[in-house]
């Protein structure tokens, strides 16, 4: 028997990309800073971590990291070379990912930030 289609909500959630220019480049070789800003930015949205990777490659290079949430995920990808962090949040849920870009913002103090916001799962869902 197949369970019964729940109504479909107007959004199922939101996903922000961030694009950072002009960040200090020592703060985007530090992996484990990093991970502290990404976990420290969950919780201030609200989300709950269940898992992550961060990867270095090497002195002077770049991370990427992935932290997976109950609500979704956020990932970055940083050139320290450039000055520039790329940022993918995606949450579900009661988790408020604007908060999220707010921290990392704080954290990584750009010179300047874009933010795209998009609705995903958008009406007609079934």
């Amino acid at each position: 028997m197949n369970a019964p289609l729940l109504p479909c909500p107007a959004v199922l959630g939101r996903h922000l990309l961030l694009d950072l220019q002009g960040v200090a480049p020592d703060l985007l070789t530090d992996a484990a800073l990093v991970e502290r800003v990404l976990y420290a930015s969950a919780h201030a949205a609200g989300a709950t971590p269940v898992d992550a990777r961060f990867q270095h490659f090497g002195p002077g290079l770049g991370v990427t990291g992935v932290l997976l949430l109950k609500e979704s995920h956020i990932s970055i990808h940083t050139w320290p070379e450039y000055g520039f962090a790329a940022v993918d949040i995606f949450m579900c849920g009661t988790a408020r990912p604007e908060l999220a870009a707010q921290h990392i913002r704080d954290a990584f103090a750009p010179r300047t930030m874009t933010l795209r916001d998009e609705a995903r799962g958008i009406a007609g869902c079934r």
